[in-house]
């Protein structure tokens, strides 16, 4: 029998990183492409001690089932995190677990969006987002991000033009795919034009703690006093990406109807991974356990970009993260961007080509993204010497 599949999957793909980390089973092969914590930065004993405390002395607790809200304990003391930490909470506004931000994201998109209506998002963006968007049948249209941020004037243009816009999405910090980081003047023009066009904000962030230069910025519900800010928060980058808890901070009122599509989902997020987090929380020191990251991803961003710097023709540009995990590379007008990312994987090393983070097929791109925090520093230097010949060749 053929199978009819529904249209909200048909054109769906899969994601181009993953295609691509296929590759990358090859021990041989150099990987700069996937976004997974660097392999020192997990907190592996911590976890053990916890894990091993939870089973010795609260067993049931961690294997029976719980309300979709969220491990109580857990949201309490996250609520305690966020508004200590980011400033962010009001009155009006409560927080949830997620089973990842990943599923923050699509409960969102779930929650506000009828078929055909619009999503605004950054160009380039995260293709994970992009396809939660996509596979409720809404429309996306992008804005180009540029120094500081999205551009507000071709923002403000397509609010304009899309009168059934009801999503503006944004990575503040450190952007995957660019690394870009949001002025804080670019944050509030934001605010500002989804107030006025009357459009919510979904604020997507799993880098912010991995600042390792500059100055922090405000999120952008820091400033919302109107409950249009959606804040979307994850472990995943900051403990373990294998826990899946993330969360939402948000409109009380907008956070119920995404508990009802939550459990039509998955009922609850695991409550172990939800325990483990709380306890790392509750006792081991969160402020030294962020420093040791930053100074991680720090040294291995200085080492890729000193590599790029020494390596890479002159004429490729690329972006210097103050955080996250991401350098932004843009070959020059008239290359093969597609058959460049082709010929490196070919020479074993793999990067993910611009236009998997493209909001529509037809939107061109000249980059390639290049992840720091994975790969090891003699990997770096070898895989960032070949894409140099290869640039030079150019």
């Amino acid at each position: 029998m053929e199978i009819e599949y529904a249209d909200r999957i048909k054109g769906l793909k899969a994601s181009a990183i993953r295609e691509i980390l296929k590759f990358t089973a090859d021990p041989s092969v150099i990987s700069f492409a996937a976004g997974n914590p660097a392999p020192e930065a997990f907190p592996v004993k911590e976890i053990a001690e916890i894990t091993a405390d939870i089973f010795a002395n609260d067993p049931i607790a961690a294997l029976q089932y719980s309300v979709t809200e969220g491990y109580p304990a857990l949201r309490t003391r996250l609520k305690k995190f966020v508004r200590e930490h980011y400033h962010i909470g009001n009155e009006s506004d409560d927080l949830i677990i997620m089973s990842g931000a990943q599923q923050g994201i699509e409960l969102s998109c779930k929650v506000l969006c009828n078929e055909g209506d619009v999503v605004i998002c950054e160009v380039p963006s995260f293709v994970g987002s992009l396809n939660s968007f996509k596979s409720f049948n809404a429309r996306l249209v992008g804005v180009p991000v540029e120094n500081g941020g999205m551009n507000l004037e071709k923002l403000e243009m397509a609010l304009k033009e899309n009168p059934r816009t009801k999503l503006i999405y944004v990575i503040p910090n450190f952007q995957n795919p660019s690394g870009t980081c949001m002025s804080l003047e670019k944050r509030k023009g934001l605010y500002d034009l989804a107030k006025k066009y009357g459009v919510m904000i979904l604020e997507d962030n799993p880098y912010g703690d991995l600042r390792f230069d500059g100055e922090d910025i405000p999120s952008i519900k820091s400033f919302d006093e109107d409950g249009i800010v959606i804040y979307c928060g994850s472990f995943s980058k900051i403990l373990a990406p294998g826990l899946r808890v993330g969360y939402l901070v948000a409109d009380h009122d907008f956070l119920q109807k995404v508990v009802v599509g939550k459990q039509a989902a998955d009922v609850h997020t695991n409550i172990l991974a939800q325990m483990i987090c709380e306890r790392f929380l509750a006792n081991y020191d969160m402020e030294t356990h962020l420093a040791n990251l930053k100074q991680i991803y720090k040294k291995k961003c200085g080492l890729m970009l000193s590599c790029i710097e020494q390596q890479f023709n002159p004429a490729v540009k690329h972006t210097v993260p103050e955080g996250g995990l991401f350098i932004w590379c843009t070959l020059p007008d008239g290359v093969d961007m597609m058959k460049f990312c082709s010929d490196a994987v070919q020479k074993k090393v793999a990067v993910v080509p611009g236009v998997a983070f493209m909001p529509y097929e037809d939107y061109a791109s000249q980059s390639f993204r290049m992840n720091f925090s994975t790969p090891p520093d003699e990997q770096i230097i070898k895989g960032v010497e070949i894409l140099g010949r290869m640039t030079k060749a150019l």
